[in-house]
């Protein structure tokens, strides 16, 4: 049987407290296939706890002890991890299965294995066409240097081919076609391939990367935005707060940072310390009433939710990407939300938020949808709500293993039920 968090906060609404968060997981998974690639040239330090990376790092470990390799790799629920790996595992010699979960099995990978099959690499789906899992046999035999792909599509599929290239017989160069969205992540890719002595030129819509050797060197991995973005989140909706996150830096790879200016708007002021950033709490100025979340798809839920508790009517874009991740996170959003009044039309690409009828009820039980930031985006609500109840608690150990013990230590009360 599942165990669900019931989370309330007795005090008076005020929190001071330091959080020191987990590494970041896009990071640190970027880090371990490009140390795998560089056969081990490349270190990692801060190694993510989050339970997508912990897989990811037992798999590359297995397999780097088997030679030549033939084994089921199953990944679970950890979809960058099934994206980097369908990638990396064609350029090893051997045969593998690649899977997951029953949720991975409905998540698409067939244009990553399709561009990986226009250049060379032995691919085939062992159920449905499209989808995990794969039968891959490797070494990858290149009989293509170009590689065209959509720019809307998941970045992760572009910073998977990217990994790749330097240990390919021709190098790799991605065409992109249309609009590239996430951008951010693919430049956190080609600064950490830097990073490890990995150069790129980017010319209009094309990126190439030559084969060359990497460098000894060190990655060290920043901690999570993603998981500061709940903090965010937490300052927002308090009465008065100031949460300190130590080793966040002003300057960071990571998209989710955008996070920092986004919360401006609801009331949140972030200054740079000797130690990392202090969030605090302050006035709402909403001058946006549209959104485009299209380069940071992974705060949408916190912003969307955040947004609706304060009753404000904003429109958003950039929201593609969010119906196939973990969940339907946009169904996911509107079942919910539902539970306090709130709607999220779709019309055009555009989503609106409806707020007109929301109401905080005694207490509300939310549903989780097997998503870690499901869970994570309603808990802060918990400032609102006397009590809220979060099912199948266990799905934060996905990014953020440990966001309940950190809720307790800022001063919530977190009961398992």
């Amino acid at each position: 049987m599942s165990k669900h968090a019931l989370v309330s906060f007795t005090g008076n609404t005020e929190i001071h407290t330091e959080i020191a968060l987990t590494g970041s997981k896009s990071e640190c998974n970027r880090a371990l296939i490009i140390s795998a690639a560089s056969k081990g040239a490349v270190k990692v330090e801060n190694m993510s706890i989050a339970a997508d990376s912990v897989t990811l790092d037992r798999i590359l470990n297995q397999i780097s002890s088997t030679v030549p390799h033939q084994q089921t790799v199953d990944v679970g629920p950890a979809g960058t991890a099934m994206r980097f790996l369908t990638a990396y595992l064609p350029t090893l010699p051997g045969q593998f299965l690649l899977t997951g979960t029953e949720r991975m099995k409905q998540r698409p990978i067939g244009i990553l294995a399709e561009a990986l099959k226009g250049i060379g690499a032995d691919i085939s789906y062992a159920e449905k066409d499209g989808f995990p899992p794969l039968n891959i046999t490797g070494p990858l035999a290149q009989s293509e240097g170009l590689v065209k792909i959509k720019g809307d599509i998941s970045s992760q599929y572009i910073s998977a081919l990217l990994m790749i290239a330097p240990t390919l017989e021709q190098g790799l160069t991605l065409q992109i076609e249309g609009e590239l969205t996430s951008l951010p992540y693919v430049k956190m890719t080609l600064n950490m391939l830097e990073e490890a002595g990995i150069s790129h030129t980017w010319t209009g819509n094309n990126i190439s990367i030559k084969p060359q050797p990497f460098k000894a060197a060190t990655l060290l991995v920043e901690p999570d935005w993603s998981a500061a973005s709940y903090w965010y989140s937490i300052a927002c909706l308090a009465e008065n707060a100031s949460i300190s996150l130590p080793y966040l830096k002003e300057k960071s790879l990571q998209g989710d940072s955008r996070i920092r200016s986004i919360m401006t708007a609801f009331g949140v002021q972030t200054a740079t310390t000797a130690t990392g950033i202090t969030l605090s709490s302050s006035a709402t100025d909403f001058s946006d009433e549209i959104l485009d979340l299209k380069d940071c798809p992974d705060l949408a839920q916190t912003i969307i939710v955040c947004a609706a508790a304060l009753k404000k009517n904003l429109f958003f874009t950039g929201l593609e990407t969010l119906k196939i991740k973990e969940t339907d996170r946009i169904k996911a959003l509107q079942n919910e939300l539902a539970k306090i009044g709130v709607t999220l039309n779709e019309d055009n690409l555009v989503y609106t938020l409806n707020c007109e009828g929301l109401h905080f009820p005694d207490r509300v039980t939310f549903s989780t949808y097997e998503d870690h930031r499901m869970a994570m985006a309603f808990a802060p609500l918990s400032l609102l709500i006397k009590e809220v109840v979060l099912e199948e608690m266990d799905v934060v150990e996905k990014s953020y293993p440990d966001f309940w013990k950190d809720l307790r230590k800022a001063g919530f009360k977190v009961e398992v039920i």
